[in-house]
């Protein structure tokens, strides 16, 4: 554990655990024995806990219980939907974006390896954005494909159109798979008025236990499982739940929707601040990604700092106590840049000053402030 660290500006890799949630996981270490598939009163009582969890995430969503299904995250559920979709329904053609997650461009790029798919890699530009008219000329030219586009960009903050992007998957008979990590818990989802057919999210994002999130798939759409070996998750996702962490998603999850108002109120007020305050003391610094608020979410902010920069920036920052990300924490020990601000016109030599900041409910303004100083003290000598 990295003691020393004080102000934590990193949630979008991962929010702190709701000591909420904790309360309500505990029993379920401690108290409770036994297997939910058992059939004696042990097991009984953990069954019933299993489905009062997937009922809860299935009305926060407003779909129905059946079409929720329990994972190890959104890794798991991203490669679940993808390969699944391929596999199941035979398709040939997948359309996707350059600046997706990896659990994303991975999977997809070893199925296009082993030649059972082609891939339409959409253009993306300066603000990470995708045009809606390409994405139509190629489901025209490839119908019955599968689209799969995030919700919200992890890296950049930015927002896709997911109901115009469903719209089009339907009208030309296409599957849609999003990855909404980043924005479940911070942006109401009615999932029911969508035309998704898949939808992954990961409770660490929405101060949750880590390990644990889930698989929204729509009725009448079924896929083969990735591994056999049992009937849990009416085998599409076979192996004992992990109980506990479900029961705090859950949980975590509701308090999320209770909330999200006030906190992404809140988030909005001290994003604007840090923006505001970026631009005060570092004259010509560029954001990237969207700014708009109709188009970004509530709480990332990915800067390009002007100067020369610091290659040590990140580690010099943690050196003061702030814990800041240069891209995806699922990147972190690469020895390239990100792969997000790459395509949208970052250069390599750019990359050492670019740092994503994402904040959330344990920040303050003086956290941003400390931020500041700390900047100009590491960066000020270096330009001089």
């Amino acid at each position: 554990m990295n003691t020393h660290t004080k102000i934590y500006l990193d949630h979008a890799a991962s929010t702190p655990l709701d000591p909420a949630v904790f309360d309500v996981m505990k029993p379920y270490f401690l108290d409770f024995q036994g297997n939910p598939s058992s059939t004696h009163a042990y097991g009984r009582a953990l069954k019933h806990a299993l489905e009062q969890a997937r009922r809860d995430i299935a009305n926060c969503l407003n779909v129905r219980p059946l079409e929720i299904y329990f994972t190890s995250g959104g890794t798991e559920s991203d490669n679940l939907a993808i390969k699944g979709a391929v596999e199941g329904y035979q398709l040939k053609h997948i359309i996707s974006s350059p600046i997706e997650h990896h659990a994303v461009t991975h999977p997809i790029e070893e199925l296009e390896k082993e030649g059972k798919v082609t891939v339409t890699w959409l253009k993306v530009d300066r603000k990470g954005q995708i045009s809606l008219q390409e994405l139509e000329r190629t489901l025209k030219a490839h119908p019955r494909a599968l689209v799969s586009l995030m919700h919200g960009n992890n890296e950049i903050g930015t927002v896709y159109d997911i109901v115009s992007i469903g719209q089009l998957c339907r009208q030309y008979d296409a599957f849609f798979h999003s990855d909404t990590v980043q924005t479940l818990g911070k942006v109401p989802l009615n999932v029911n008025d969508l035309e998704v057919d898949f939808l992954t999210a990961s409770a660490h994002k929405f101060y949750g236990p880590k390990g644990v999130g889930f698989l929204y798939v729509r009725k009448g759409v079924s896929l083969p499982p990735l591994v056999t070996g049992g009937g849990q998750e009416r085998r599409l996702r076979p192996g004992t739940e992990n109980l506990p962490a479900i029961v705090g998603m859950a949980t975590a999850l509701k308090r999320a929707y209770e909330r999200m108002e006030t906190s992404g109120q809140q988030e909005w007020e001290l994003k604007s601040y840090l923006v505001q305050q970026l631009k005060t003391y570092f004259p010509g610094v560029r954001f990237n990604g969207e700014t708009a608020p109709e188009h970004c979410l509530p709480n990332v902010v990915n800067i390009t700092l002007p100067g020369a920069g610091d290659p040590m920036l990140l580690f010099n920052l943690d050196l003061k106590g702030i814990a800041a990300s240069g891209g995806s924490a699922c990147s972190s020990g690469a020895t390239v840049g990100s792969h997000v601000l790459h395509h949208i016109g970052v250069t390599k030599e750019e990359m050492p000053r670019s740092l994503r900041l994402s904040v959330g409910k344990t920040n303050h303004k003086s956290d941003v402030d400390t931020l500041i100083q700390a900047l100009q003290e590491i960066l000020v000598p270096a330009n001089a």
